[in-house]
């Protein structure tokens, strides 16, 4: 193919079966990509360029002898900077964290990469502690958007969804407490998964706690079927993870949808959506009638969802800071500063109400998906918007609250559900939009398949050519 940095997982995968290609060559030509667009967006923190070539050079030894080792072998692959990588910083977006480290650990998503073989090109850009919604700190400045650099790329997984997008590896590792895999997802016009909580261990626990997901995020739904069946692999450091399941994701993946019962939610019942972004999703959902599904138009017992939320996430962020000196928390950014102290206000009492509301949610949300095998909404409610701010102009000052136009995603990090992000338009200045399809907890398949589903009738891999 014209650019290897370009292919998917699945075809690197053949090409090396084949001799087609290497991953030497696929390594170079990542490492091209990242030369060329990674500083004018700021897609990374760190790459280690000289680690990479030495493993694509191991692999393509293995390749050669017809004896590759482990499901990803050869294929790059990038880490977001909240996640533990053995051997180099994890500064999470801030100057309040020392380098010098000691290093000495692999978070479970890092180790189950290493062990399948997979090439960690560096790490991605994030905001501090991953704590808003758009990417930028006072450590990596700026993050822009692939398809326009003067707007956002969303975050807090903004550095993995302009990677993806771009060329700069196949597979990419992204969090998600409130919507930062499916933001960036739609604002780089890129599939994103948060999976069910407890799937892909997690340790140490973000300062988050239970609403923090990971998962993976890439330019098509196979490679995320791919990686789920390597990164969801158990490890006994997360007391939280779910019992291991040995299912392979990408069994089924092509069953299509026919006969399912969709609810199309095109506001959540309560939330503003922008006039394009509304028409675009509206025009989408044909693709399940299409498919073969039952859909109503139907809301989902939310309630204020805004409120739950937005008392575990500031007690969170919080937490996140709580034991820094006041000489780290000079460094902060200035917003998360501000919400961890907000958060002070709140009670005891406060975050005890907010915990039992969540459990009431999560309860009508299982009853809901008793009823229907999906749920669709829109991704995010707005495009993109200017680079450098919290939240688009017209909304003003929203102080810190980005959760006032992030409100798609965050109920699925309550009830810890399955939720996916795929592109399915553009808006007429060019900028992604993407369509949210979230499933019943525990049925991270359901959701692939309704996402593989639509990628098939409404494919978009051809976009990415502009980065060619």
């Amino acid at each position: 193919m014209a650019n290897l940095a370009l292919a998917t997982a699945d075809e690197l995968l053949e090409l090396y079966r084949a001799r087609r290609a290497s991953p030497v060559e696929v390594v170079d030509a990542c490492l091209a990509q990242i030369a060329k667009l990674g500083t004018r967006h700021n897609a990374f923190v760190l790459v280690d360029a000289d680690g990479a070539r030495s493993a694509a050079r191991a692999s393509e030894t293995r390749w050669q002898r017809g004896a590759p080792a482990g499901a990803l072998d050869g294929v790059p692959v990038t880490i977001k900077d909240l996640i533990l990588t053995r051997g180099w910083p994890t500064l999470r977006g801030s100057r309040a964290i020392d380098p010098a480290g000691p290093w000495n650990d692999d978070a479970p998503v890092t180790a189950r990469l290493r062990e399948a073989n997979a090439i960690i090109l560096g790490k991605t850009t994030t905001p501090e502690m991953g704590w808003k919604a758009v990417t930028d700190s006072p450590l990596i400045g700026v993050a822009r958007n692939p398809w326009d650099p003067s707007c956002t790329p969303g975050g807090s997984s903004g550095g993995a969804g302009i990677a993806a997008a771009t060329g700069m590896g196949a597979l990419h590792v992204g969090t998600d407490g409130g919507g930062s895999i499916r933001v960036p997802a739609s604002f780089c016009g890129i599939f994103g998964l948060k999976p069910s909580f407890g799937r892909v261990p997690a340790w140490p626990l973000s300062p988050t706690g239970t609403v923090s997901h990971l998962g993976p995020m890439t330019r098509g739904v196979a490679d995320a079927a791919t990686m789920m069946n390597v990164i969801t692999r158990p490890d006994a450091r997360d007391w939280h993870s779910l019992p291991y399941d040995p299912v392979d994701y990408r069994d089924e993946l092509d069953a299509g949808i026919d006969g399912m019962r969709v609810a199309w939610s095109p506001r959540l019942g309560q939330f503003d959506v922008d006039a394009e972004v509304a028409a675009i999703t509206a025009a989408a959902v044909q693709a399940f009638v299409d498919a073969g599904a039952h859909v109503d138009a139907v809301d989902p017992p939310l309630d204020d969802v805004h409120a739950i939320f937005r008392v575990h996430w500031w007690v969170g962020c919080h937490n996140a800071v709580r034991g820094m000196s006041n000489e780290q928390r000079t460094r902060l950014d200035p917003g998360l500063a501000r919400i961890a102290d907000d958060a002070k206000a709140l009670t005891i009492d406060d975050y005890l109400d907010a915990v039992a509301a969540r459990g009431r949610l999560g309860a009508a949300m299982r009853e809901f998906h008793t009823r229907y095998d999906l749920l669709v909404t829109p991704s995010v409610g707005v495009p993109s918007f200017a680079a450098g701010r919290l939240a688009p102009e017209a909304l003003g000052d929203v102080g810190g609250d980005w959760t006032r136009w992030a409100s798609f995603s965050y109920p699925f990090n309550l009830t810890q559900q399955p939720a996916a992000s795929v592109p399915c338009g553009f808006t007429k200045a060019g900028l992604p939009v993407g369509l949210q399809i979230a499933g019943p907890m525990h049925d991270d398949r359901r959701v692939l398949r309704a996402a593989r589903a639509f990628e098939r009738l409404r494919p978009w891999q051809s976009a990415y050519a502009r980065f060619g």
